[in-house]
Parts: structure tokens; sequence; C-alpha cells
């Protein structure tokens, strides 16, 4: 059975080129074969800002929105984080998101797809590998930058790759493989 890998729409603004770049990784994902992939977005979770009583480590969930993005989560092996950047950070909707649970992230690998500007998202990426650590996931060096992301829209409104975009994208996945298939004991309930 091939190991799940969730790749998660960051931004959930208006207007966001994020499921643009998502579809085109998550079709790289299917051809490349280590993984299920499965195409998550923030924004059908409609998460608010953390609004649940209890710590997240508790798992003691009130709320249906958390319990429905906890079970996403959960059923992971591996996260690719389609994101970003947003003065220097990632989107606060994926920092709110990583916050909402803890457990459900536990020794699962954390890729990225950065997107932007010149800089292609990777300040974006910086920051959240140190979030991500905490949650006990182990950020890939490897990983999938777009610079000057609106130039790689094509007029059919796919995102059009390259060779050097593609090359990271075999890497960063090889290496997710290696990773997700090390921490599977870890991730194994006790």
């Amino acid at each position: 059975m091939a190991l799940k890998l969730n790749i998660v729409i960051a931004s959930t603004r208006p207007g966001r080129i994020g499921p643009k770049v998502a579809d085109w990784f998550d079709g790289y994902a299917r051809a490349h074969g280590g993984f299920d992939p499965v195409l998550v977005d923030l924004a059908t979770f409609d998460l608010p800002v953390y609004d649940e009583p209890k710590h997240p480590r508790m798992q003691q969930y009130q709320h249906a929105h958390t319990k429905a993005w906890s079970e996403s989560v959960a059923s992971a092996d591996a996260f690719v984080f389609v994101t970003p950047e947003y003065n220097f950070f990632p989107p606060p909707s994926l920092v709110n998101a990583l916050n909402y649970v803890y457990s459900e992230w536990n020794y699962k690998p954390a890729g990225f797809v950065s997107y932007g500007g010149a800089s292609g998202g990777l300040r974006s990426v910086q920051a959240a590998k140190l979030l991500v650590t905490t949650l006990k996931m182990m950020p890939m060096v490897e990983g999938v930058m777009v610079p000057m992301v609106a130039k790689a829209i094509g007029e059919d409104g796919r995102m059009q790759s390259n060779p050097l975009i593609d090359d990271s994208a075999t890497s960063m996945l090889d290496e997710m493989l290696r990773w997700a298939e090390a921490l599977k004991p870890m991730r194994a309930k006790g």
C-alpha cells in the first residue's frame, strides 16, 4: 500500500494562485509514483483562529472543523505544503492550521513547494520549517521553488513547469519517500 501524501494548499485568500501550483504538483507526484497523493485545500476547512478550549496535545476537540482537520492530518504519512510568502512569512492560514493539532503531525516528513516573486517564497519556507520541527515533523532540505509564479501560469490557466522545477520536485519526493518509510515505525500507535 502506497504511503499517503497530503498536498496542502496553504493560502486561503480569494484570487490565490496556490491551487494552480498544487494541481501541477499533484500531477507530478502521481507520475512519480512513490506516494498516493491527496489534494487538501485549507480553504475548505474554514478554520477560524484557534478556538479549541483545550491544548491540541490532549486531542479533546470540541468543534467539527477541528475534528475534520484532525482526521485529514492524521490520515497522511507525509505532507507537502504549497505556500506563498506573505511579508517574509508563511500565510496566517498555514500557521493557524499547523497549530490546530499536534500529535497528528508527529513523525511525518514535511516538504515545501513555495511560490512568489523573485525569492519564490523561500523566506516563508524557512520560517515554516521552524514551526514544523516543534510538531515533531522532519522538514526536507530539498524543496521546490517557483519564482515569478505569475509568469509560470500559461494561457490555459495551468502552471507550466521547467526542468529545474521538475528536478527539484523529483529530488524532494525521493527524499520524502525515504523519510516517510523510515519514520513509519515511529508513527505506529503502541
